[in-house]
């Protein structure tokens, strides 16, 4: 499975994005204000890619007298942007020839995954390259354990979204995340939906191309790849996987709170002692979590021999923090950037529309507070 290589010079794109509202700068800029007080939320989650997805869900489900939660939704994942590399890495090492200096670090890449494929048969990797519908449901199954870990009641709150990455903006992806979206982004209120989105962007953009305004009632705060800034290509999941979307969120004008993932959110680590100390034995989704620290399903292929000396990052944190207590995320006012189709971060020059983008993160206070609720569980 390999996603649509987009262009966004082509003439569709460029007419897709004029039926987007453009938001007056001063509104623009009420959207991009700092949150205060309680704040209505939905939560866009590949919840059964990695961990950090449900230690991300539990937190926000903990800190309901501030985030007014309206809905949660199953989005799509899949590796499968990388199996033709993998593939032409397992050519590489059953070929008798000795490899390129290109093909070497070809082989180092994948080393974890090929080791597994040899010691496990030919179906070790499957569950890495399953379609992104799958990848959805798998979520949407993830994301009601965590409901059931907490005691808290799911019904009318979670949504199946997207069986497939956008092949086209002329195409979004119809499902019940988008339709849900859609109409709370149009109901009554005085304050914008806020939407927290901690996968591939396939679900939210959807519902963008499906009804542009809503564009002028949300806020969409997405983690991603590097800063905007950042000379190199991103090697980011959220942002390869669904290519079209992420170039569609920078281009719409849909007011964004960017929080970059390497160099900012990385910081977010947590250690085994500390898993063992402050969350195993917090309740059913404390000893859930902390399952699913040991039993990372990224060591599919990342394969760390032992804990020691060893953390691990839960990325998605970042977005919840930043909405709890936004000194907790620093951030400025930028000019949003172009997203190319070589996934570089180009400088779009003047008169580009703002976005908010997080400089740095107060890693202590964030997973004080993340420890603290998980305690009041069992109390």
């Amino acid at each position: 499975m390999v996603s649509p290589t987009p262009s966004r010079n082509n003439p569709e794109y460029a007419a897709v994005l004029r039926t987007f509202p453009k938001l007056p700068k001063k509104k623009l800029l009420e959207r991009l204000a700092l949150p205060e007080g309680s704040v209505r939320v939905v939560i866009d989650t590949d919840a059964k890619n990695e961990i950090d997805d449900q230690f991300t869900l539990a937190w926000a489900l903990l800190s309901r007298d501030i985030l007014k939660i309206e809905g949660v939704y199953a989005a799509p994942f899949s590796f499968g942007l990388w199996q033709e590399s993998f593939q032409r890495a397992h050519q590489v090492k059953q070929s008798l020839s000795r490899p390129q200096e290109a093909d070497a670090a070809l082989l180092s890449t994948f080393a974890t995954w090929l080791e597994k494929l040899e010691r496990e048969g030919p179906n070790a990797l499957d569950p890495i390259f399953n379609l992104p519908g799958e990848g959805m449901k798998r979520s949407y199954d993830e994301i009601l354990t965590i409901f059931q870990k907490l005691g808290q009641p799911s019904q009318g709150l979670v949504f199946h979204g997207s069986d497939r990455f956008l092949s086209s903006v002329a195409d979004p992806v119809d499902s019940p995340a988008a339709r849900h979206l859609i109409a709370q982004a149009f109901e009554p209120s005085d304050s914008p939906l806020y939407v927290v989105a901690i996968g591939a962007l396939t679900n939210v953009v959807s519902a963008m191309l499906l009804e542009p305004k809503i564009i002028e009632n949300i806020v969409v705060v997405w983690t991603a790849s590097y800063p905007s800034t950042s000379k190199r290509t991103t090697h980011s999941l959220n942002l390869e996987e669904d290519l079209i979307a992420s170039q569609v969120l920078f281009d719409c004008g849909v007011p964004l709170v960017y929080l970059p993932g390497y160099q900012v959110g990385a910081q977010l680590k947590i250690s085994h002692p500390e898993m063992e100390l402050w969350v195993r034995g917090r309740g059913a989704i404390g000893d859930y979590l902390y399952s699913l620290y040991t039993n990372n399903p990224l060591h599919a292929y990342k394969k760390p021999e032992d804990f020691f000396g060893r953390s691990w990052i839960m990325w998605d944190l970042i977005n919840i923090a930043w909405l709890l207590n936004h000194q907790w995320v620093p951030s400025d006012l930028m000019p949003s950037p172009i997203l190319n189709d070589d996934k570089f971060y180009q400088d779009a020059g003047a008169g580009r529309h703002l976005m908010r983008e997080a400089y740095g993160v107060d890693r202590d206070s964030i997973f004080r507070d993340f420890l603290t609720k998980l305690q009041g569980v069992i109390q």
